[in-house]
């Protein structure tokens, strides 16, 4: 015991000394299973058909494209239809078909709704919908074409759900694809709130009167 206590010091102030040394390692030193350590990691959806091309050439069979039909974990609401091609609209016009899943959305619900819609909608097509978002600002803003009046133009209001769903998944015209932004259930939530506030713009119909004049 007398000798651990005496030799212990002398050891640990070695040790100490040796690790303080002003020498860099750039070697790492042996790694137990180097391939488990340091794996092939590619960002998803970043890999280029070249890139694909050359690790084909080393026996590396890549692919970043989901398997179709497939969906993330979590995802809710699978959309089956794919983005057309360019130049084709038949999938655009196959929306149509598609009803929201959501329906009948509480209130709590809604307001997120309208959250959702004012964070990622409202610079171009405004906090109103009458496609006056900050972006635009009545001509005078960066954006000189005037965004789509989701509230007031009869052609959007018209728009069914299904074809709303695929613009905000995919993209149309000038607007770009918000998947990374909203998840499935969110664009539906989006499209509902806008729907609420196209239904709400509407003025009441009239009560029916019968022969008389009398309303029924």
């Amino acid at each position: 015991m007398q000798i651990l206590k005496k030799w212990f010091p002398l050891c640990l102030s070695g040790l100490v000394l040796a690790s303080c040394s002003s020498e860099v390692r750039r070697d790492p030193g042996k790694v137990y299973m180097p391939d488990m350590a340091y794996s092939r990691a590619y960002e998803t959806y970043s890999v280029t058909p070249e890139q694909k091309e050359a690790l084909l050439k080393k026996g590396i069979h890549y692919s970043n494209v989901p398997v179709p039909g497939t969906m993330k974990r979590g995802a809710l609401f699978p959309f089956d239809i794919p983005k057309d091609p360019e130049g084709d609209t038949a999938n655009y016009y196959a929306s149509r078909q598609v009803k929201n899943p959501l329906t009948n959305l509480d209130a709590a619900t809604m307001v997120e709704a309208e959250r959702l819609f004012l964070v990622n909608c409202a610079i171009c097509h405004g906090p109103k919908l009458d496609g006056n978002g900050p972006l635009y600002k009545g001509g005078d803003g960066p954006y000189p074409a005037k965004p789509a009046t989701l509230v007031g133009d009869a052609k959007y209001e018209a728009m069914p759900e299904g074809q709303m769903y695929y613009s905000v998944t995919y993209g149309k015209n000038k607007m770009g694809s918000y998947a990374s932004q909203l998840d499935t259930r969110q664009r539906w939530m989006v499209i509902a709130y806008i729907k609420s506030k196209q239904a709400a713009s509407k003025p009441a119909p009239e009560a029916a009167t019968d022969s008389t004049g009398s309303k029924k």
